[in-house]
C-alpha cells in the first residue's frame, strides 16, 4: 500500500474494491441478517452522481435473451466486451491519460501497465513522458520512460485484445516521439497487431485551456527552461508548464488528417476538454476521420492543477453529455469514474466506454500486483449488474431512456 492520495475522491472505496475484488459491490457479507441496508442520505457530486438508472418493468429485450438461452437469463450474461477506438476490449473501459506525472512514475506507472493489459482494456500514456524522463532506449530511468510503460504492456497482454494510445503535446513533437514511435522495433508487434494509436491532445477536463503542468526540483528542471515553462513558485521547487497548443476548426481538421497521412497504420483519437464548444469541436473531429473522440469532463484529473480549476473551470461530465444529443460512433469519456453506476449512466447517454484515472492509480497503488485486476473485476460485476436490471444485455443496447435526471418531466 503507498502513501498516494486523493483528497475528494472515494478513496477509500476504490482500495476498498482493489483488496476485496467483486464482492466489494455489496456490503459487509458479515452483516448479513443482522443490517438492514437501504439508501443512505446524502447530497451527490454532482448531477451525474443525482441521475439515476431507472429500469422498465416490461422488457422486451429480456423476453428475446431468454428465448436465446432457453432460461431465463441473469446478470451474468450481460456481455461486456466491446470495440474501443479500433481496439477490441473486454470492458467498456480504458485506463485515461498519465504522463509525467511523479504519481504515474516509477514503479507504479510499470505496475499499472501490466494490470491493464491484463485485464485487458486499452491504456493511454499521457504527454511530456520523453522531454522530461526520456525516451527509454538509451536515454532517461526505464521505469518512468515511455518504452518503459509501453513494454510493460506489451509483454501481458493477451492476443488481439486491448491497445496502447500514445499522446503528443506541443513538447512531444518537438521531440517528435511519434515518428520515434512509428518505426521503433518495441513498438512493432503492437503495430502489426492493429492495437497502436496516437492521441492528439486538445486538452484535459482538470485544467480546460492550459497545458500539461508538474512540480520539480530546480535541479531536474535544469536544462528544460528551453521546452517548458518554468516558475519558481514553491522555494526549492518549480514549476513547469507545457503549451496548451493553439487550436482552430480548420487546425484541428489539419492536425488530424496530418496524422492519418504520416502514420496510417496507427488509430488516430482526439481528446477534449469541456469546453463550452465541444459539440462543434466533435464535429470536426469525427468529420476529419478520428477513431475515437475523448471528452475530459471536469471532474476528471490526476495531475497538478491549480485549485481554481477544477472548482470552477469547464462544463461538468453530465453537462458535456447532453450537449451531444447525437454522440460520435466511438464517444469515450472520463471524469470521476470509480464504480458501476456512472459508468452505465455514461454509456446510457451516448459513450462507448469510460476511462479511469485517478481510480485506476489508487487501485494500483493499493496492491502492485493485482489491486486494479481486482478493482476492474468489481467494476465489471456492477456493470453487469445494473446493465441486467435495466432489461439490457450489452452496453450498447443502453439509451437515454435509461437514466431519469432531477427536473425530468418524464
Amino acid at each position: 500500500m503507498s502513501d498516494l492520495m486523493a483528497p475528494g475522491f472515494p478513496e477509500k472505496q476504490v482500495r476498498r474494491r482493489a483488496r476485496r475484488g467483486a464482492s466489494a459491490v455489496f456490503p459487509p457479507a458479515d452483516g448479513y441478517g443482522r443490517v438492514l441496508f437501504g439508501a443512505e442520505p446524502g447530497e451527490p457530486h454532482d448531477l451525474l452522481d443525482a441521475m439515476r438508472l431507472v429500469p422498465p418493468v416490461f422488457m422486451e429485450r429480456r423476453l428475446a435473451k431468454l428465448i436465446d438461452l432457453g432460461r431465463e437469463p441473469t446478470y451474468q450474461d450481460v456481455e461486456l466486451a466491446t470495440d474501443i477506438g479500433g481496439f477490441h476490449a473486454t470492458l467498456p473501459v480504458y485506463v485515461s491519460a498519465l504522463g509525467s506525472t511523479r504519481a504515474a512514475g516509477g514503479d507504479l506507472g510499470l505496475a499499472l501497465s501490466r494490470q491493464a493489459a491484463a485485464v485487458g482494456v486499452p491504456m493511454v500514456i499521457g504527454e511530456n513522458i520523453v522531454p522530461v524522463n526520456g525516451y527509454g532506449r538509451l536515454d532517461g530511468d526505464a521505469s518512468r520512460s515511455l518504452l518503459g510503460r509501453l513494454s510493460a504492456y506489451a509483454e501481458h497482454v493477451g492476443d488481439g485484445l486491448g491497445g496502447v494510445v500514445v499522446q503528443q503535446s506541443t513538447e512531444d513533437a518537438d521531440a517528435e516521439v511519434w515518428n520515434l514511435l512509428y518505426s521503433d522495433p518495441t513498438a512493432r508487434p503492437l503495430l502489426d497487431s492493429g492495437r497502436l494509436a496516437f492521441e492528439l491532445k486538445v486538452g484535459q477536463g482538470a485544467k480546460p485551456g492550459l497545458g500539461g503542468m508538474t512540480v520539480l526540483d530546480a535541479a531536474a528542471a535544469a536544462g528544460l527552461e528551453d521546452q517548458f515553462g518554468i516558475d519558481p513558485l514553491f522555494g526549492d521547487r518549480v514549476l513547469r508548464s507545457s503549451s496548451p497548443g493553439t487550436f482552430t476548426a480548420e487546425i484541428l481538421r489539419q492536425q488530424i488528417r496530418l496524422m492519418r497521412n504520416n502514420f496510417p497504420r496507427a488509430r488516430v483519437w482526439v481528446k477534449l476538454y469541456p469546453g463550452r464548444d465541444l459539440a462543434a469541436a466533435v464535429r470536426v473531429a469525427v468529420e476529419a476521420g478520428a477513431d475515437a473522440v475523448t471528452v475530459d469532463g471536469a471532474e476528471g484529473g490526476t495531475g497538478w492543477a491549480p485549485t481554481v480549476f477544477p472548482a470552477q473551470v469547464g462544463l461538468p461530465l453530465a453537462e458535456c453529455l447532453r450537449r451531444l444529443p447525437e454522440p460520435p460512433p466511438c464517444l469515450l469519456v472520463s471524469g470521476r469514474i470509480w464504480e458501476g453506476g456512472r459508468a452505465v449512466k455514461s454509456l446510457a447517454l451516448g459513450a462507448r466506454a469510460v476511462g479511469l484515472g485517478r481510480a485506476a492509480l489508487l487501485a494500483t497503488a493499493e496492491d502492485p500486483h493485482d489491486g486494479l485486476i481486482r478493482f476492474m473485476e468489481c467494476l465489471a460485476t456492477e456493470m453487469r449488474l445494473l446493465v441486467s436490471a435495466l432489461g439490457q444485455y450489452t452496453p450498447g443496447a443502453l439509451g437515454p431512456d435509461d437514466v431519469w435526471a432531477p427536473g425530468d418531466g418524464r
